[in-house]
């Protein structure tokens, strides 16, 4: 059986369509991947709620393919509408797609710091600061503590899928890890950094997560999977 899956992407993203088929290439199911694009070149709060309201036709269009699943995969899109936002978008999409498993990434990543049990956690964004901030109070809505975090800036978010790793990980030896239960290496699905996950642990000697692997282990649970894939850091290391 394959399961097809379903991905709500921004127009200018080409992360996602990579590191989300790559993650699930590791597990034994077999999976078929179908995105649906909605026009965002800018990451700034008017883009992001132009985005979001070409979403309806997005999950039309996924319909028509009759996904199993479908991941909404832009997180600061979610986040920067306000606390709680990824309830009222993953039910209003299920009314629109009732046969279908419902996930966002901003939903993900809350539910893979659940799954780690991981209270106090670090954050590495590509966002500006101003977006930084929301994804922070967002995160600390949810009842986490945001011990230290970094916006790297980028506001084109073609840039943002062209950060190399090298940055991203500067950023995160620059965090002051103490007392942090994981650290989210790139809260945003766009920025790449799928390759640095197991480097990253070894290094920090903690749980590092990403929106890409928080979304895998979305989707996986969501269709009732194993969340175990190798490679990809300690949130899918193991059942839970």
């Amino acid at each position: 059986m394959t399961h097809r899956i379903g991905l709500v992407v921004p127009s200018s993203n080409v992360t996602v369509e990579t590191e989300i088929p790559a993650l699930l290439s590791r597990h034994a199911e077999s999976f078929s991947f179908h995105s649906s694009r909605m026009r965002m070149h800018t990451v700034s709060p008017e883009e992001l709620a132009a985005m979001n309201a070409q979403r309806e036709r997005c999950i039309d269009e996924l319909g028509d393919a009759r996904v199993d699943a479908v991941l909404y995969a832009c997180l600061v899109a979610i986040m920067a509408q306000g606390p709680g936002e990824h309830r009222r978008v993953e039910t209003a999409v299920r009314e629109q797609l009732p046969d279908a498993q419902v996930l966002s990434s901003a939903g993900a990543l809350v539910d893979a710091l659940t799954a780690l049990r991981a209270g106090r956690v670090a954050l590495v964004t590509p966002y500006v600061r101003p977006l930084a901030r929301q994804v922070v109070g967002y995160l600390e809505a949810e009842g986490f503590d945001v011990v230290d975090w970094a916006a790297l800036e980028v506001d084109d978010n073609a840039e943002v899928g062209c950060i190399p790793g090298e940055r991203v990980m500067e950023a995160a030896r620059g965090l002051d890890l103490t007392g942090a239960d994981a650290l989210v290496l790139s809260a945003c699905v766009q920025m790449p950094s799928l390759a640095l996950v197991d480097d990253a642990e070894r290094e920090f000697g903690l749980p590092v997560l990403s929106a890409a692997t928080a979304g895998a282990h979305s989707l996986l649970t969501g269709l009732g999977l194993d969340p175990v894939l190798p490679r990809a850091g300690s949130l899918l290391a193991r059942s839970r």
